[in-house]
This record gives structure tokens, C-alpha cells and sequence, in this order.
């Protein structure tokens, strides 16, 4: 068999399920209920930037704390036997083979007026602390349910770090600190950028965790992009618009994060 021929499959999967999908987002976006050729859906989505600032915002925080949290513990994972590292990469992905629904009404569950935080908070003599139907539940959701998104990509190139490198740098007197910024960190980049984008991308789109924990008074774009295709205000042109700006904004940030991975080891502070 030639090797073209084992694309074939692949070519057909991403016409179908990419390449045409993103084609239809395309013609709905400029066309009305006639079919007629339109800029109006995209014109309208511009009344709907707060929201889209808010998805962003939010997404942003959440991919944030990921990275504050996830970083430190790729570091760690590297740095052990690799009997334990198994162990641990096994552990962090074990929720993610739990329903992604299941865990968010787990969260529910916790964070509730009356749920189990509150009533452990009343134990200890504390008061109740209102936490759902807020953005703190919301991002709280987000950095659980797409914080191994972030370290398992940070640990993959952590833990493929040649050695020889780090020792090198080490005869040539460099101390931890400087060991950590201007050799491990820099190379540990292609990770950082993956990471980010494997969160980023999921948390501004989202929309269940969004509808369940921030109780729909924290509408984000996921949320709005749903109902118009599925909710009262049934308008799939309008609904496609948004989508088609929403990966437009989505590009350009993972293009902005590809420009900083690009640049010349020099600029990065690599010690050679």
C-alpha cells in the first residue's frame, strides 16, 4: 500500500467532520432566514461584546490559576522515580474517566446553600458562605474539570528534558534560580503553550459548567451560542455568526501564544 494512501481515511474524517462543519458555520453566518447574503448576524453579534469580554475574562482566570497550579506539580511529577510518576499521571487523569456531567453536579453538590461545605462550615461554629450561581463557581468548575489539561503536557516535556543540558549549565555555575528561569522554564515552553491552549480554548466555549454552577445568571458565550440554536430564540444564522467569531478570537490568542514559542532561543534566555 502507498503511504498516500493511508491519509485517505484521515483526508475523508476531516472533510467531513471539519472542513464541511466549518463551511456550514460560514454560510449560515452570512446568510438570513431567505438565504439571502447578510452581514447582519455578523453586525448583531457586537451586541453581545460583554458577554464575549466576560467568556474571555473568565477563561483567562481559570487558565491562569491552571498554569499557578499545574506547573508546580509537572515539576514535581518529573522529578520522581518513574514507577511514581506512573502512579500520579494515574490518579490526575482518574476524574476524567468519571461522566464530565457527574462532576459538576458533584460540585453542585458541595457547593450549595445547604450543601456539604456550608454544613462543615457550620460544624465548626463558621457561617454559611453563598458560593454557587457565582463566577467564583464557575471558574472553580473550569480549573477542575481542565487543570490536567495543563499538567500532563507541562510534565510530558518536563520529563524529556535532556538531562546533559541541565548539567551542563550546572559545571558552568548556575544556581537553582537561575537553573529554573533561564534553562528548565524556557524549554519547557512547547508545554506551557499546549497547556494553555488545551484550557483556554474549552473554558471560553464552555457552557455547561457555566449553566450549572453559575446558574445561568453568568451567562457565557457557550451559553449564548447554545440557545440560539437549541433554546427559545431559535436562530441558527445569528448562533453560527457568533461561533465564527468566537473561533476567529480563539485564533488569534493561539496564534499570539505560537509568536512566543517562536522565538529565537536567544530571546528566550536559554543558557548554552
Amino acid at each position: 500500500m502507498k503511504p498516500k494512501a493511508l491519509a485517505y481515511p484521515y483526508s475523508i474524517w476531516v472533510l467531513l467532520f471539519t472542513i464541511i462543519p466549518i463551511l456550514l458555520v460560514v454560510f449560515f453566518s452570512f446568510t438570513d432566514k431567505n438565504w439571502n447574503f447578510t452581514f447582519d448576524n455578523i453586525i448583531r453579534v457586537g451586541k453581545y461584546s460583554g458577554v464575549f469580554l466576560k467568556s474571555i475574562g473568565l477563561g483567562g482566570i481559570a487558565t491562569a490559576i491552571c498554569f499557578l497550579l499545574g506547573y508546580p506539580m509537572a515539576y514535581v511529577m518529573s522529578e520522581m522515580k518513574v514507577k511514581n510518576q506512573q502512579l500520579v499521571s494515574n490518579l490526575i487523569m482518574l476524574p476524567m474517566w468519571i461522566s464530565f456531567l457527574l462532576r459538576t453536579y458533584a460540585w453542585m453538590t458541595l457547593l450549595e446553600d445547604n450543601g456539604l461545605i456550608n454544613k462543615f462550615l457550620n460544624i465548626i461554629g463558621l457561617p454559611s458562605v453563598h458560593m454557587i450561581n457565582t463566577q467564583g463557581a464557575v471558574i472553580l468548575g473550569m480549573v477542575y474539570d481542565f487543570l490536567p489539561f495543563m499538567i500532563l503536557p507541562i510534565y510530558t516535556v518536563l520529563s524529556q528534558l535532556d538531562k546533559s543540558v541541565i548539567e551542563a549549565a550546572k559545571d558552568l555555575g548556575a544556581n537553582n534560580s537561575n537553573l529554573f528561569f533561564r534553562v528548565i522554564f524556557p524549554l519547557s515552553i512547547p508545554g506551557i503553550i499546549s497547556g494553555v491552549t488545551m484550557v483556554f480554548v474549552p473554558a471560553v466555549s464552555t457552557f455547561i459548567i457555566s449553566k450549572m454552577l453559575g446558574g445561568g445568571e453568568n451567562m457565557l458565550i457557550g451559553d449564548l451560542i447554545e440557545s440560539q440554536f437549541l433554546g427559545t430564540s431559535y436562530n441558527p444564522h445569528l448562533g453560527s455568526a457568533m461561533s465564527l467569531i468566537l473561533m476567529i478570537l480563539i485564533l488569534i490568542c493561539m496564534g499570539i501564544m505560537n509568536q512566543i514559542d517562536n522565538r529565537p532561543s536567544e530571546e528566550k534566555g536559554v543558557v548554552v
